[in-house]
């Protein structure tokens, strides 16, 4: 399956960043999926929940709408209300016949950042299937995370969609690039990383994006990357490749603990 990764800068302002994905879902020709980064609907570094809506409203919809003209799923970081009055940190998975979303389990409160002051923590792993593959669906700090990686494999997944906007600093870079592959590692799956394009600029010390998605083969190759700026990269994800990792290196069959 061709799976599109869409690295962007997203604004403010969220009508634009919703023209930004129509014209991106338009350059991702021949892709069945299109993954777009963390915090697509609107950049960190600005009061979130203003701009919240929930999957049923015009934003998400809109999204589906984009999805559906052009036959694709579409994934996309978006900013859903939470009953507690923060936001959730929500990935949308829409188009042909899906509209669900993921609610980002762990929370960056780390590197002098606190997205819990704002963001209310997610509860459950989340898996998709598109055309009999079954993808898991993690945000950013989750990458830190091997458990949640296995329990999506667990639950079926040979692929994990990683939306980010990863924080910029010292050996940052190098602890994405280690993480992303680390994680395909452990859970012997696919990852599709696909991060927040630099934005050059800083926005009080949000994380903003550094750039660098990347596609890792369930025994932890590289198989595609990208530099800072905006761009796409297009990967061919499939199960063979999956089920031949895990028969030669069966980590989650070995499992004691």
């Amino acid at each position: 399956m061709r799976v599109a990764l869409c690295q962007i800068t997203s604004s403010a302002d969220p009508a634009a960043n919703l023209d930004l994905l129509r014209g991106q879902v338009a350059r991702a020709e021949g892709a069945r999926v299109v993954l777009f980064p963390e915090a697509a609907m609107c950049r960190f570094g600005v009061p979130l929940g203003p701009v919240a809506e929930p999957l049923d409203g015009p934003w998400a919809t809109a999204v589906r709408e984009i999805a559906d003209e052009h036959g694709v799923v579409v994934v996309a970081g978006m900013f859903t209300p939470a009953p507690d009055g923060r936001v959730a940190n929500t990935l949308l998975v829409t188009g042909g016949g899906l509209h669900v979303g993921y609610d980002k389990i762990h929370l960056f409160d780390a590197f002098g950042f606190t997205e819990s002051k704002t963001v209310a923590p997610g509860a459950e792993p989340v898996v998709v299937e598109v055309d009999g593959v079954t993808f898991g669906l993690a945000t950013c700090y989750d990458v830190r995370f091997p458990e949640l990686f296995r329990a999506l494999a667990d639950r079926g997944a040979a692929a994990v969609l990683l939306g980010a906007s990863w924080g910029a600093g010292p050996g940052k870079r190098e602890q994405w690039e280690l993480l992303v592959r680390a994680r395909a590692l452990d859970s012997t799956s696919w990852v599709l990383a696909c991060g927040q394009a630099d934005p050059a600029v800083d926005h009080g010390g949000a994380p903003t994006g550094i750039g660098y998605s990347a596609v890792a083969s369930p025994l932890g190759e590289v198989v595609g990357s990208l530099g800072a700026e905006p761009g796409v990269l297009f990967a061919e994800v499939d199960q063979a490749t999956v089920d031949q990792a895990r028969r030669a290196l069966p980590v989650l069959a070995n499992r004691r603990l």
